[in-house]
């Protein structure tokens, strides 16, 4: 194995955890990639980094079980609420901080911009919203001071309920009634985050990785809690190209359904797999960009949910 400090040469894109919370009755409304450069042997020094990444997906494809649904098998109105789609257009700031080569620490700040169309039970006629703000705070901290080497650690952290939960219906049947708790920009919860990951080598140029994190909500408020979550990454990366560093990730989420007087019990819970092609592309030796798209490889949910067809996101990291 290579020492850890020659495989962050270029820097591993890894695996965020999407600990965005799921949307109500539409998937993990969140996408599984991360930039969580720390935990892939990058911080291997003291130092301040920045990472800011945009997501853009569009939930347009209502699924039942693993397979795809028509909307046109469905009759108007219908005894159950039939998604058309939720377009998705995130950017997450992430500060990490490391004081010694052991402990580090990483303050996640999203923001998100959303557009829901969705005919409510009842309804012949669809409704609408656009919600946008900050999301759900999230702090992590981390020690990697088990090995020599560095290249095991833990993870351990708190989702915090910064993200509203006012949102409402902008125009359509349902307006001025309340969105779906799911779709809103927070929980409500504070959630309780824990992981594991490691990286090393598999040959003269290809680095690995690999991440699991759990995230468990910790109570309910206001009649809604979000399912337990797991998140397990792997991937690799060849290094052999000047300045230019191609990975390939597989993100797999399995989260449990919501619970609660407001939860849509019945439409939520998934299990998602996803392959991740992407670049990093080294600008200085401390700014670099990525790009990544995200591919389903196999989805199941429960009831009737919308996932997205693809996904992309791309960013900007600089390290001090």
């Amino acid at each position: 194995m290579n020492h850890p400090s020659r495989l962050s040469l270029l820097p591993l894109l890894g695996l965020f955890l999407a600990v965005a919370p799921a949307a109500q009755a539409c998937g993990a409304c969140g996408c599984t990639l991360n930039s969580d450069w720390a935990s892939q042997g990058y911080a291997l020094k003291p130092g301040l980094r920045f990472d800011l990444r945009y997501d853009y997906f569009n939930q347009d494809q209502l699924r039942a079980g693993t397979q795809s649904v028509g909307r046109g098998a469905f009759a108007f109105p219908n005894d159950q609420e039939i998604q058309e789609k939720t377009l998705n257009r995130n950017t997450t700031l992430t500060l990490d901080y490391s004081p010694t080569v052991d402990w580090g620490v990483a303050l996640v700040l999203p923001s998100f911009n959303r557009y829901h169309v969705t005919t409510a039970e009842g309804d012949t006629e669809p409704s609408f919203s656009r919600a946008s703000g900050l999301g759900d705070v999230r702090v992590l901290g981390r020690y990697q001071g088990f090995t020599e080497d560095h290249y095991f650690g833990v993870q351990l952290g708190v989702k915090l309920p910064t993200g509203g939960t006012k949102q409402i219906f902008n125009a359509g049947a349902q307006a001025g009634e309340a969105l779906d708790r799911g779709l809103q920009l927070g929980t409500g919860t504070t959630d309780l985050l824990f992981g594991v990951y490691a990286f090393g080598s598999l040959g003269e140029h290809w680095g690995c990785f690999g991440q699991v994190l759990f995230q468990k909500p910790l109570a309910e408020k206001d009649g809604f809690k979000p399912g337990d979550g797991l998140n397990a990454n792997f991937g690799v990366r060849y290094t052999g190209l000047a300045g230019i560093a191609p990975h390939l990730q597989v993100n797999v989420r399995a989260e449990k359904r919501e619970v609660g007087t407001n939860a849509d019990v019945a439409n939520s819970g998934a299990t998602l797999a996803y392959l991740s092609p992407g670049l990093t592309v080294e600008v200085t030796r401390s700014l670099q960009v990525y790009a990544f798209a995200q591919l389903p490889l196999a989805q199941r949910v429960n009831g009737l949910q919308i996932e997205p067809r693809s996904s992309v996101s791309v960013g900007l990291h600089w390290s001090f």
